[in-house]
């Protein structure tokens, strides 16, 4: 039992990490100009951002184990995904490159995490 709730306590420290990595994009977002080249950039990394914790707590509801690793597959493809956006944001706004180089490295663990899991998941299946 003591395993158990160590076990959920990692779960869900890691659906409070995603949900305050999102916050922390879209107060980000707001700071930035918008025009042109900046709108649809901003748009899709607020997507695809907010989606790796959506699709992770999607996972965490799942009743089959096949159902959360094609969750988590999906938030650890859109976390590679706003990795892009966010270095293409790098070259729109230097002068944000510092808080786009935090957001990059959360991103960047996120993905390593939620590669972590889906190893980890796959091996259980065999």
């Amino acid at each position: 039992m003591e395993q158990n709730s160590k076990s959920q306590a990692k779960q869900y420290d890691l659906e409070e990490r995603v949900t305050l990595f999102s916050e922390n994009l879209i107060t980000f977002c707001k700071t930035l100009t918008i025009s042109i080249v900046s709108k649809p950039l901003i748009d899709q990394l607020i997507r695809s951002g907010t989606s790796i914790g959506a699709n992770y707590m999607e996972a965490n509801a799942c009743n089959s184990r096949k159902d959360f690793i094609n969750k988590v597959t999906i938030a650890r493809k859109e976390s590679k995904e706003t990795l892009y956006w966010l270095r293409l944001l790098s070259v729109e706004f230097p002068n944000k490159k510092d808080k786009l180089r935090v957001l990059w490295k959360e991103t960047h663990e996120l993905s390593l995490i939620l590669g972590g899991i889906l190893k980890s998941s796959k091996s259980k299946l065999t």
